[in-house]
């Protein structure tokens, strides 16, 4: 055997894509403290305490981003070779993509940083920047990786098409397209992003948690310098647990919460239009709620107790349909194209009524809201304030400002003093929305308070025990 046929290529075994391999120069970068760091960010963070399955890191997730960025650079190099894309092109591509995830620091988006590489690509190849991360519509090969790893991870039995979007893809005027044979895999792309993002991101005990994490990791403002973000990962509940410090208790107490299944009780989860938007953000918040409760039994409810929680869940690109997308001037986000004859010259287009399923949503956006409590006790209470908060009456000629508190009732009617004027007109949102409505079987009596199987458990074995858990050894 020669020197020149040995292999000096690294192979990686990976669970979505197989094998994957990276010359010495990558390795250089992958065999470093800061790439090496990513073995201990959780690529879904928080998500892992509802699916343990979503163990995976954004180390395993970034070396299938620059294979995959790497496979389409060299099929874009070797099928429009007027392109002019050269090797040292393919190798920022594939870096590029490698190295889009170093900022992320704990608990994944909780702590959010993105940092994508862009020397040496210049201006004269902007399809080279879609490649990795396409603000133009959101099809890059970040999301053809998260979302088959995710997938894989938390036992979502998705199957899309990657390769072949990847093989079909091609550059015209600029832009990188996709054959209109594959529009449907496009739009599968985008549906799936959407079933992700609320099914599994944007889960109740999730985002609870994160809320968490936000609100109580104080310590976080020791970790501004590069030097100790380099050491900012995941494990850092285990080392707040092993001090002792008092100016950390706080922060035990939570991860304590967390451990024992504790986190912020739901008073509320709703699905909402995209048009209603406006109305919640002004409508519901902590001020309202605590507000069209401050008359019940239960005393003690304050802003600081109660969390609104309203995101925005869609396919992508916000209410649009993502296959129709547009910029304002007429020009195509999602461009494709139509290979059907060697004569005729290949053009984008956008994809028309018979390329793509007909079955599809009326609506391609949506508004998730949740409502937590801090406090258990609060549960009940909080649900009740909610439904009065969206009977909001409406002034003719009057805009109510999306910071004021709705005003004071003139006239209660409900036993619970959360009533609003009877002589008001009501808005029609609450009638015509079913998350809203009183269901018999999701409705709490407003003392009702909601504690965790494990959190009872728990609690009767401190009683009879005479001391907390978090003191065994």
């Amino acid at each position: 055997m020669t020197e020149d046929s040995i292999p000096n290529k690294r192979i990686f075994k990976d669970p979505v894509h197989d094998y994957v391999e990276y010359d010495p120069w990558i390795c250089s970068f992958i065999d470093t403290p800061h790439f090496q760091r990513l073995r201990y960010v959780k690529q879904l963070g928080i998500s892992y305490y509802v699916y343990p399955g979503a163990s995976h890191n954004r180390f395993e997730h970034c070396l299938g981003v620059g294979h995959l960025a790497r496979m389409m650079a060299q099929h874009l190099q070797k099928s429009q070779p007027s392109l002019g894309i050269t090797d040292e092109h393919i190798r920022c591509v594939e870096l590029a993509g490698l190295c889009h995830d170093l900022g992320h620091g704990p608990w994944s988006h909780v702590w959010d940083g993105h940092f994508i590489p862009k020397a040496l690509l210049g201006t004269t190849m902007p399809f080279l920047f879609e490649i990795v991360a396409n603000d133009l519509n959101g099809i890059d090969v970040d999301k053809f990786d998260y979302i088959a790893r995710d997938c894989h991870a938390v036992g979502e039995k998705r199957n899309i098409a990657m390769t072949r979007l990847i093989h079909s893809a091609r550059v015209i005027d600029g832009q990188i397209c996709y054959d209109i044979k594959d529009a449907n895999t496009v739009y599968e792309l985008f549906y799936t992003r959407f079933s992700l993002h609320k099914n599994i991101y944007n889960h109740k005990t999730t985002r609870a948690i994160e809320y968490m994490i936000m609100d109580h990791m104080k310590f976080a403002r020791v970790y501004r310098c590069a030097e100790k973000y380099l050491h900012l990962t995941d494990d850092l509940f285990h080392r707040i647990n092993m001090t002792e410090s008092e100016d950390l208790a706080p922060a035990r107490k939570i991860i304590d919460r967390i451990q024992t299944r504790e986190p912020l009780s739901t008073g509320r989860l709703q699905d909402h239009g995209w048009d209603d938007k406006e109305f919640c953000q002004a409508h519901i918040t902590p001020e309202a709620i605590v507000h069209a409760a401050k008359n019940a039994n239960l005393e003690g409810l304050t802003v600081d107790h109660v969390i609104v929680d309203i995101s925005k869940m869609h396919y992508g690109r916000g209410v649009d349909n993502p296959i129709y997308q547009h910029e304002p001037n007429g020009d195509h986000r999602v461009s494709q194209y139509d290979n059907c004859t060697d004569s005729s010259p290949i053009v984008c287009r956008r994809a028309e009524s018979g390329d793509v399923s007909l079955l599809m949503p009326e609506k391609f956006g949506e508004l998730l809201l949740r409502v937590y409590t801090k406090e258990e006790r609060f549960m009940g209470l909080v649900q009740t304030a909610i439904s009065a908060c969206a009977q909001v009456p409406s002034y003719a000629g009057t805009n109510t400002p999306a910071t004021e508190a709705p005003s004071t009732p003139t006239a209660i009617t409900s036993a619970l003093g959360l009533g609003v004027p009877q002589s008001r007109a009501f808005k029609t949102f609450r009638a015509n929305n079913p998350a809203i409505r009183t269901n018999q079987f999701t409705t709490l009596l407003h003392h009702c308070q909601s504690r965790s199987p494990t959190r009872n458990i728990i609690t009767k074995l401190e009683e009879d025990l005479g001391v907390p858990v978090s003191s065994w050894t």
